[in-house]
């Protein structure tokens, strides 16, 4: 398993961190690109803006408030509870060429604008096609929120940097453009009842998501299997608010050995999304709640089918488990109840739609990530669904997210994605 912090910290994990010359490339600008399809992206990033929690920290730990300082060598980092939040810059690297993603501290005129300006984030959406976004947090907050509460000097300074968060996301990102950012707040952890508390008060603001970890143990809180989490879990499903689980969220990412390249915990990243997902259904926190809606991001989707054989194949030494003793449905069954599944690279899984159940499976461009399919998402989604029935198309790009996040989308935009959009006639395009 390797540590995400320690592993950020590690300059020298990329090509580009290895001793060469510092180098900032923006490739050309591209062009617009046609939109086939009407897409919802149910796995971006947004890269807090230096000003994000200015005047919204409570006096007392406004001195502590996260802040961006520059450094002796020019690159920009956060300050936090008087630390350090190390690296800015891998979390924004579209628009760059692949041989300079690294994880050099870097500062925000050497990002693509789009990771922390709305306008330009939209821009950058109309442009490669996505109509709606659903934006995690990234390095500074962590997947979760947890950089910002765990380990923090006073547990009240975390619960108010996260309220902060929250109330920034809302107002300077989702308020802006409200028909094109699915509102997700981050979570209060280190008390289930005051982040069940939360969650409402949210959900009667507006958001419909909540990123959590996919394993809070791994944070140091308590596991899944403890029952400590349900009040949060029953505010969750008592507002329909979505729990998003990306992977990376437990700050941990499969690997091999110590020694093993880089590359093996590139394709593995993937992986806690399958484990991530058996622990939460054998929690049985889906069979407590039957109504939570569970959303698996950037975990793909090719393992989903093969996961189900296998819970089919274990419930026949259920007798020797006893874990799933008395409840109606199968272990499959709830998972495809309870779950959606992301995919962004992933055309063998969406060929198994139907056997995962293609009313759970959504599409993501992961922009500003190393991953992300910005500026091409429609022709690569193009190469990967182009050929199937239109329904399913639909149901893969827009519709299934649209329900999930009970986020409707205008029925013009629906019935032809190419026609200029709102955000490109107030900027005089097209």
């Amino acid at each position: 398993m390797a540590d995400l912090d320690e592993l950020q910290r590690n300059t020298g994990f990329t090509v580009a961190g290895r001793g060469g010359e510092h180098k900032v490339t923006f490739l050309p600008e591209p062009e617009r690109r046609r939109r086939d399809f009407l897409i919802c992206s149910v796995d971006d990033h947004v890269v807090e803006p230096p000003d994000a929690f200015v005047g919204r920290m409570p006096a007392r730990f406004v001195e502590l408030a996260p802040r961006v300082i520059e450094r002796a060598d020019r690159s920009e980092t956060w300050l936090f509870d008087g630390q350090e939040v190390p690296n800015v810059g891998f979390n924004a690297v579209v628009g760059r060429p692949v041989d300079e993603y690294s994880f050099e501290p870097a500062r925000f005129d050497e990002m693509r604008r789009g990771a922390w300006d709305i306008d330009e984030r939209v821009r950058d959406m109309d442009l490669n096609g996505v109509w709606a976004s659903l934006c995690f947090p990234s390095f500074l907050s962590g997947f979760c929120g947890q950089r910002l509460q765990l380990g923090v000097s006073d547990p009240e300074l975390g619960i108010a940097a996260v309220r902060a968060w929250n109330d920034w996301y809302l107002d300077s990102w989702h308020t802006q453009y409200p028909e094109r950012i699915i509102p997700m707040q981050l979570p209060i952890l280190t008390d289930p009842v005051l982040g069940a508390a939360e969650i409402r008060r949210n959900a009667a603001r507006g958001y419909r998501a909540v990123t959590f970890s996919e394993a809070p143990e791994k944070l140091g809180l308590p596991s899944l299997h403890t029952g400590r989490w349900d009040p949060f879990m029953a505010a969750c499903e008592e507002t329909g608010t979505v729990v998003c689980l990306h992977v990376g969220s437990s700050s941990t990412s499969p690997s091999t050995t110590d020694d093993a390249p880089p590359d093996v915990v590139g394709v593995l990243f993937f992986g806690y999304a399958m484990f991530s997902a058996v622990d939460w259904l054998y929690s049985r926190i889906p069979v407590r709640f039957p109504k939570l809606k569970i959303c698996m991001s950037e975990g793909g989707i090719g393992w989903v089918a093969g996961l189900m054989d296998r819970l089919q194949h274990v419930l026949n030494y259920q007798d020797m488990y006893g874990t799933w003793a008395g409840i109606d449905l199968t272990p499959k069954e709830v998972l495809q109840r309870n779950f959606w599944f992301c995919g962004i690279d992933d055309p063998a899984g969406f060929d198994h739609r139907h056997r995962i159940g293609i009313e759970h499976l959504l599409v993501e461009s992961d922009y500003p990530h190393c991953d992300s399919s910005w500026p091409n998402t429609q022709t690569l989604l193009g190469e990967q669904i182009g050929s199937f029935p239109a329904d399913d198309i639909a149901k893969l790009t827009y519709a299934n997210a649209s329900k999930l996040f009970t986020f409707p989308i205008p029925a013009a935009v629906i019935a032809n994605p190419d026609a200029p959009w709102p955000s490109e006639v107030a900027r005089g395009e097209r």
